[in-house]
């Protein structure tokens, strides 16, 4: 066993205390990971303050994973000793079932083990990425391109995939019209992602505070929503809408923006169910639809294509200590636009 330093809660809203966690014998196909870099997801505050329910406690939240392998199990072959890794948002899945096979392990019917506050095939629960190392098994691991800053590829991991297996799927591409709702920590790498796959891409947002930001990220057109002109004007406009935002829509409103066949995609998750009327969808043959993450092999083209397009997201670092003053900072909508934790303050 590998005991390691980690930040952990106790129990729902607790502060953050260091402890240490023992990280499991290496296995033939495992690989242990010496993480230098651990990024802050919004979903991180939802676990550790229990608002979805279900919560494991303690916890160690963490699935923005970034470092460098230490130790390989004997039968490893895509990693050696050196390398420069990531994981993702899970570690296992059952490898048999449909979605397995075709490469999206997030929808494995098994039930994917997620990186931290969930549990392993063995019951054992499952502790994240604000610690000094992990054990992974080998297929649940990425590789980080030698251009992409370690760092700065760590929020790529979670807001990165996020984005990007969406806009991939629904076809974001020369000749589309793609709308971004937000420019937060998803929607400012959504932007960079639409752009470089060559589609014509607008932004939504509450006011007129980011458009700057959000042209210089490569957004064609900025509309703030808060001015009711914007919805008229940009009626039946959109072949796919990406909602990056964790607030309740007017869903209605939004549905208008979109063409005959466009999709409204939800990648948010308010804490409230979303209303609509279905005429929304029955006039123009729409659309509502939500995305997870991506499979590994999708990460690793992600990660592959981040580091030929120069997309980055935009980060600030933390120390281990300053991580619940990040959290706060979340919450208030203070961040442009992702912390990342320096595992070496832990």
């Amino acid at each position: 066993m590998t005991q390691t330093r980690v930040l952990s809660v106790s129990h729902a809203k607790a502060p953050f205390e260091r402890t240490t966690i023992q990280r499991r014998e290496l296995r033939p196909h495992d690989i242990l990971i010496d993480i230098k870099f651990s990024g802050i997801c919004h979903s991180d505050i939802h676990s550790a303050h229990d608002e979805w329910g279900g919560g494991i406690f303690p916890m160690v939240p963490g699935h923005e994973i970034v470092g460098l392998v230490e130790a390989v199990g004997t039968e490893v072959t895509k990693f050696t000793v050196g390398d420069r890794v990531g994981v993702g948002c899970f570690v296992d899945s059952c490898g048999e079932c449909e979605y397995c096979l075709k490469g999206e392990e997030q929808y494995c019917t098994k039930g994917v083990v997620q990186t931290y506050n969930s549990r392993d095939y063995d019951g054992n629960p499952t502790y994240g990425g604000y610690s000094q190392k992990i054990v992974v098994t080998e297929g649940f691991v990425v590789g980080i391109p030698d251009v992409l800053d370690m760092n700065i590829a760590s929020p790529l991991l979670c807001a990165g995939i996020t984005t990007y297996s969406p806009l991939k799927h629904w076809n974001a591409g020369p000749g589309k019209k793609v709308a971004i709702v937000g420019v937060g920590g998803l929607g400012h790498l959504a932007i960079q992602y639409a752009h470089a796959m060559g589609a014509e891409v607008t932004v939504l947002s509450r006011s007129n505070d980011k458009k700057d930001e959000a042209l210089e990220l490569g957004a064609d057109q900025y509309f703030a929503t808060s001015d009711p002109a914007t919805f008229t004007a940009l009626a039946s406009h959109f072949d796919l809408i990406l909602n990056t935002v964790s607030a309740n829509l007017d869903v209605d409103s939004y549905l208008s923006l979109l063409r005959v066949d466009g999709t409204l995609v939800n990648v948010g998750a308010p804490g409230k169910p979303d209303q609509y009327n279905v005429f929304s969808l029955l006039m123009g043959r729409r659309s509502i639809a939500g995305s997870l993450v991506g499979g590994i092999r999708e990460t690793q083209e992600m990660l592959d294509f981040s580091a030929e397009h120069g997309i980055a997201p935009k980060i600030e670092i933390v120390h281990a200590d300053q991580v619940g003053e990040a959290y706060e900072r979340v919450l208030r909508s203070d961040v442009r636009y992702r912390f990342v934790i320096d595992v070496s303050t832990l």
